[in-house]
């Protein structure tokens, strides 16, 4: 990244959560088997002739209510001991699909999009990072409701686990911001969006946060990137030790919640690999998970997690 960084090369690039798997391409050799369409910044325009039909997603095999409880009962114990105050549990879930990724992809709808070789297929509503004119901002998105059970937004804004819960995200980015910029402050602080979630809508409350980077960043992109990673939003605080309880208490999360984005010779955007499917031989894993807080009910993080595996259909 460095290298094509500092030649005014534009690429694209995956990352994994835990930065052991990657690929980074030059844009001019992107292979047919990636696709892309980062906030209208788009790899291809052309998709499979098949008709996306309703229902093409059915859950298999999900983790059980008790294995589920078992892992968070573990998450509590280590903040109680105060090792960790914020945790994003995750797992995936088997499901079937009637419809290929490349079906799926034309016909969902999100502002990141990555269709990666036959491996997984993302539709993410976040960003990570964004570099445009020496100035970075990312977008930490943390708390959801369901419009139909909160049609204005005040439940999710007047909620105090979920108010805890993003402040302690805008904190640990805020302090990621400031490894790699200066001047960094949050310019707005947990406003609500509207985002898709199959045939309802989601309320999602999110925040910006703003530094300024040094001239020359492009040939230094890729440290940037590595400082900045795993993503806050999706691992938690205090970020090394959280990311050991992790480890301990999840499967390998692989490319889910990694990130992934295009460099296009001046300018950098990124995305958060959520919402997501991963293909393993023949079987689809849709993997989702939430924050946990000291404050957080097993029964409702356990529905989040099912509540998240949807597809974002036209």
């Amino acid at each position: 990244m460095n290298d094509l960084g500092q030649n005014a090369i534009p690429f694209f690039f995956v990352v994994s959560f835990d930065k052991t798997q990657g690929e980074v391409c030059p844009l001019s050799e992107l292979p047919a088997d990636i696709w892309f369409d980062m906030d209208g910044v788009i790899s291809r325009r052309e998709f499979a002739s098949e008709l996306l039909t309703n229902p093409v997603l059915q859950i298999v095999k999900a983790i059980t209510y008790t294995e589920y409880e078992h892992a968070f009962s573990r998450v509590i114990e280590e903040m109680k001991a105060g090792n960790t105050y914020l945790l994003n549990l995750a797992f995936p879930t088997q499901i079937d699909l009637s419809a290929s990724f490349e079906a799926i992809y034309g016909g969902i709808s999100a502002g990141f999009k990555v269709k990666y070789r036959n491996k997984f297929l993302c539709f993410s509503p976040e960003r990570f990072v964004s570099i445009h004119e020496d100035h970075i901002r990312a977008h930490p998105m943390k708390g959801t409701r369901r419009v139909q059970d909160d049609p204005d937004g005040s439940m999710l804004i007047g909620d105090s686990k979920e108010s805890a819960e993003h402040l302690m995200v805008v904190d640990l980015l805020r302090n990621d911001l400031s490894q790699v910029s200066d001047q960094v402050r949050v310019q707005r602080f947990r406003y609500l969006e509207q985002v898709g979630s199959g045939s309802s809508r989601l309320w999602q409350t999110s925040s910006e946060i703003g530094g300024r980077m040094s001239s020359g960043w492009t040939s230094h992109v890729g440290d940037i990137l590595d400082q900045l990673l795993p993503a806050g939003s999706v691992s938690g605080t205090p970020k090394h030790r959280t990311l050991s309880i992790i480890r301990e208490l999840e499967p390998d999360r692989g490319f889910y919640s990694g990130v992934a984005g295009v460099f296009d010779g001046k300018s950098l955007d990124s995305t958060v690999l959520i919402r997501f499917i991963e293909k393993k031989e023949t079987t689809f894993y849709y993997h989702s998970g939430g924050g946990i807080t000291v404050q957080s009910d097993p029964h409702q993080e356990y529905q989040e997690l099912l509540n998240k595996i949807y597809l974002p259909i036209f």
